[in-house]
């Protein structure tokens, strides 16, 4: 395939509009608040993110190249269909559940990254226990993205993909360090924008190409291919439920995620952000559900793409890009590859500063070094930034189950993270000893069950398991929503448990070696009373938030004790008077 300058002029463009939108958010950053609270700007923007920028960034947090990509291949490939592209509506409902549940209880208490309520009640060691799976969701998820768009550019614009990926790469994370959630928040406005108008325009060309045919009959009839709606076998029911439960809860403790519901300026925008970016994810999946239907609309043969086809190639995942250049015209291409650009750039971009705000703040700062000063954080979070957008370029470049790593990583942010979240905000009485249960649990439990991607075997058989291809078992049975609720359950039977065996005197008060029970007003409980009293974490910042002292499923059933125990405790009480 001959290289193609215009290509390559119009993704330089493109990143160069990119980078330059960046730099100035990274201006309006450092002219706004004041030095003290530098790198909380960095992180949640100062805690004024509006409507509409708020709800672009949330949206094109979710809407990623993963997101366009995957949509359209499971759409094209023959078996599974329209019935089997489940991140639209996953995702969508993940978002309606984060805006009903957990976005005002967080953003109203005021909080900076996701782990904070984590080490406000079970302590800073459990935080940095959280903040393993957590990190290698976020650093797995950005290596596979980046690793997409080499593959993507590779196809039309016939350069190095590892020059591509390094580019692109360096770009996001470019205006990532120097301009924190800012610059985050407005290249999204502008990536979303591409996203949108790149692919809108390449949709109809894409069906009128002569060897396209109508999808609406490739739907329901078997033309070149299974029909692209799809279907759900009997026996596969129970995988489906899994995934989609996965993507469903699974897709509320992201950092991403909870960064902007912390930076939105009041805790009803939070939720509305949520709501605005539900439906945003949904209107931007349709381009990429026509696209999937028209490769399996074309009868590729006719076509400069020629025989095989791109499912006998292996070539799905780029079932996308290949319908951009071979039945879209030349400069179409163009604009639906920067689309496709702007999607994994404005994915990747968030996860970074996602991976890095947790780090400069929960361990760094809050496990580490509480005294440090802002600038100090600062720094750290750059440093961070460049060392984690590194890390994710060289794992794109190198690694050969980048998907295998970021499908296992996001199992583990639903069976370990989303489990503890609903403890620590929704469940009264748990503990440190039952959080460490519930994680070990579930994460065994995860292991055990294997990973296809990556050749792992299971050590659990659970019904209806059977090999493939390869040999590698595959489970049927929805083991990883049971990992999950396993690790809920444990989380609080361990935590009961615990605090019976103490406080009746079964267990000496000693062998409370976590501070967990008895010693209530420790150093450790002492610690975690700093994480929300000191400086470190500001609570007078807040937009106002009118209480409502009406009763609500949601005040019925919040976890007042992890939000209202340090008021309580009068060590504190007598530490404020004097």
């Amino acid at each position: 395939m001959a290289f193609h300058v215009e290509g390559l002029v119009a993704i330089v463009v493109f990143y160069l509009a990119i980078l330059a939108v960046g730099i100035w958010a990274a201006w309006k950053t450092k002219n706004t608040g004041s030095e003290g609270d530098r790198s909380e700007a960095i992180i949640v923007g100062g805690r004024d993110i509006g409507l509409l920028v708020g709800g672009f960034t949330m949206t094109a947090t979710w809407v990623g190249g993963g997101y366009i990509n995957g949509t359209a291949e499971a759409v094209y490939v023959p078996g599974y269909g329209l019935a089997w592209a489940q991140a639209p509506i996953g995702y969508s409902l993940s978002l309606v559940l984060g805006g009903l549940f957990f976005a005002k209880p967080m953003r109203s208490k005021g909080y900076v990254t996701m782990l904070d309520p984590f080490q406000q009640l079970y302590g800073k060691r459990m935080g940095g226990l959280l903040f393993i799976p957590a990190l290698m969701g976020e650093m797995f998820w950005a290596a596979a993205i980046f690793s997409a768009l080499g593959a993507t550019i590779s196809v039309i614009v016939d350069i190095n993909v590892n020059i591509s990926v390094i580019i692109s790469a360096l770009i996001a994370t470019m205006y990532t360090l120097v301009g924190g959630l800012y610059s985050v928040a407005y290249t999204d406005v502008v990536q979303l924008f591409c996203i949108f108008l790149g692919l809108w325009i390449s949709v109809p060309f894409a069906m009128s190409h002569p060897a396209v045919t109508d999808i609406g009959l490739t739907a329901v009839q078997q033309v070149h291919q299974a029909p692209w709606l799809g279907s759900i076998n009997s026996l596969d029911i129970y995988t489906w439920l899994d995934n989609f439960l996965l993507l469903t809860l699974g897709g509320i403790p992201w950092q991403a995620y909870f960064q902007r519901v912390l930076s939105s300026s009041s805790a009803t925008y939070a939720q509305v952000l949520s709501f605005l970016a539900a439906f945003g994810c949904l209107v931007m999946a349709l381009p990429a559900i026509l696209i999937g239907a028209v490769g399996a609309s074309t009868a590729w043969n006719e076509t400069e793409y020629g025989v095989p086809d791109p499912m006998t190639k292996k070539e799905a995942d780029m079932i996308l890009p290949i319908v951009l250049q071979y039945l879209c015209p030349v400069y179409i291409s163009f604009f639906g590859l920067g689309a496709v650009s702007a999607a994994v750039m404005s994915s990747a971009d968030s996860s970074i500063l996602s991976a890095s705000s947790m780090f400069a703040r929960n361990i760094y700062q809050l496990s580490f070094r509480q005294n440090a000063s802002d600038r100090e954080i600062v720094w750290v979070m750059r440093i961070t930034v460049f060392l984690f957008g590194a890390s994710a370029t060289a794992m794109a470049l190198l690694a050969s189950s980048v998907y295998g790593l970021w499908y296992l990583s996001s199992d583990l942010v639903y069976i370990i993270i989303f489990p503890q979240l609903l403890c620590v905000l929704f469940i009264k009485g748990t503990n440190t000893y039952g959080a460490i249960a519930g994680y070990l649990f579930g994460l065994v439990l995860r292991i055990t069950g294997g990973e296809p991607y990556l050749y792992l075997q299971p050590l659990i058989y659970y019904p209806g398991c059977y090999p493939d291809e390869n040999n590698i078992y595959i489970q049927r049975f929805p083991f990883k929503t049971l990992s999950m609720l396993t690790s809920f359950f444990t989380n609080i039977i361990v935590s009961y448990l615990a605090k019976y065996l103490f406080e009746s005197g079964t267990l000496p008060p000693k062998l409370d070696f976590l501070d967990a029970v008895v010693a209530r007003y420790s150093r450790e409980h002492m610690d975690k009373a700093t994480l929300v009293k000191s400086d470190n974490i500001v609570l007078n910042e807040l937009a106002p938030v009118n209480p409502r002292h009406s009763l609500t499923l949601s005040s019925t059933f919040t976890n007042k004790e992890a939000f209202n125990y340090v008021d309580s405790s009068p060590e504190l009480s007598n530490t404020e008077d004097n």
